[in-house]
């Protein structure tokens, strides 16, 4: 399945609710990244659920 692209303009104005920082699209994983709350918020259908307890947690010895 071909990973689906998330328009531009959301990712600007996107933040992570946790830090309020910017995040990182991996369009591989489909998730957007939060560095300084090491999450991964997953994309489901084109959508990102921006909810922390649904975001991964990054291991540290993943590359971001």
């Amino acid at each position: 399945m071909e990973p689906m692209e998330i328009d531009p303009k959301l990712l600007e104005i996107l933040v992570c609710p946790v830090t309020k920082g910017p995040l990182i699209y991996d369009r591989e994983r489909q998730e957007l990244i939060s560095k300084r709350a090491n999450l991964a918020y997953p994309i489901r259908d084109g959508i990102p659920v921006m909810l922390p307890e649904e975001a991964r947690n990054l291991d540290e010895n993943e590359p971001a």
